[in-house]
């Protein structure tokens, strides 16, 4: 893929994230992904704690199968346009690398948070608890606000900044994986029991994988939110992000939350900027803001990065 042709694909995948928002659900293939991991899922993890050596490798070969899987059809379908004029390749690639991001919806969802708390406390928490997998059921205004804005924060890597990284290092099949990987971990990535099932051991490498394809664009976005806030102190910014149990998550999420000013926390788990004054209600329209501003400079910097990139093929 030359460099115009993955710059078209980048650009025209982000035109069809504002125009169009996601695809429909049976022709999304996050969708896919995650029919196959619950398919998976019910196979290598026991609904009781036996071998934990069975049930890693049990959950290792499941995930490396969709891995390959996903890697496989993502390479096939690139590989399949070779014989396409070029603008008609970078067009159908960016169709297909549309779903591997979600910035609409991650946008549309952190202001439809702020909306539902302007209504009530009770509609911010029920807002919120299609974004969180924590009980909201006793979070007070500000823990609700602080929560959309930590999600805002993480996902805006999740959805964003890490799909366009492994694309812009690997072409579609990279965006692909990085999907895969970071839907893995959503499903199987848990230290306990869920739905039924024991994933201490099952998810252990599905979440170690997420951690290791998501460790250069968690930092990544960290030092964007720095620097469309006007600059962080780096030795703050580390101290801060390391506050959370995540490797990666706490450093975007501890960015937004020294850009605004304010204390970002988990009730019992992590506390960040813990001495700054609570979220207010312009805090979420800011971080918004933040956020725009940083997919911006990533397209900017994305484009570059491919040109340089390419120039050495």
């Amino acid at each position: 893929m030359t460099a115009w042709m993955a710059l078209v694909a980048l650009l025209f995948a982000f035109c069809l994230d504002r125009w169009f928002g996601e695809p429909v659900a049976r022709w999304h293939p996050v969708v896919w992904m995650g029919h196959y991991l619950a398919w998976a899922g019910r196979r290598v993890a026991p609904r009781q704690a036996g071998s934990w050596l069975r049930e890693f490798l049990g959950g290792a070969l499941g995930w490396l199968a969709g891995a390959g899987l996903v890697l496989l059809a993502a390479w096939a379908f690139q590989w399949s346009l070779v014989h396409f004029p070029e603008w008609a390749a970078a067009l159908l690639i960016g169709i297909a690398l549309k779903p591997m991001l979600a910035w609409r919806m991650l946008r549309e969802e952190a202001g439809a948070v702020e909306r539902a708390l302007a209504e009530s406390l009770p509609a911010g928490r029920e807002r919120l608890a299609m974004l969180v997998s924590r009980d909201v059921s006793e979070l007070s205004e500000a823990q609700v606000r602080e929560s959309a804005i930590e999600s805002l924060a993480e996902n805006l890597n999740d959805s964003v900044v890490a799909p366009v990284f492994w694309f812009v290092v690997l072409g579609l099949p990279g965006a692909a994986l990085y999907r895969f990987a970071n839907t893995a971990d959503a499903m199987w990535g848990y230290r306990g029991e869920r739905g039924g099932r024991v994933w201490e051991w099952a998810g252990k490498f599905a979440a170690r994988a997420d951690d290791a394809l998501s460790w250069i664009p968690a930092r990544l976005t960290a030092l964007l939110i720095a620097g469309c806030a006007g600059g962080l102190p780096w030795s703050r910014l580390r101290g801060e992000a390391r506050r959370t149990p995540s490797p990666n998550s706490g450093w975007p999420m501890a960015a937004m939350a020294l850009a605004l000013g304010v204390r970002l926390a988990k009730p019992g788990v992590y506390a960040l900027n813990a001495l700054a004054r609570e979220p207010a209600r312009e805090d979420g329209g800011q971080a918004q803001a933040v956020a725009s501003r940083v997919v911006l400079a990533l397209l900017s910097l994305a484009s570059l990065a491919i040109v340089w990139l390419r120039s050495w093929e």
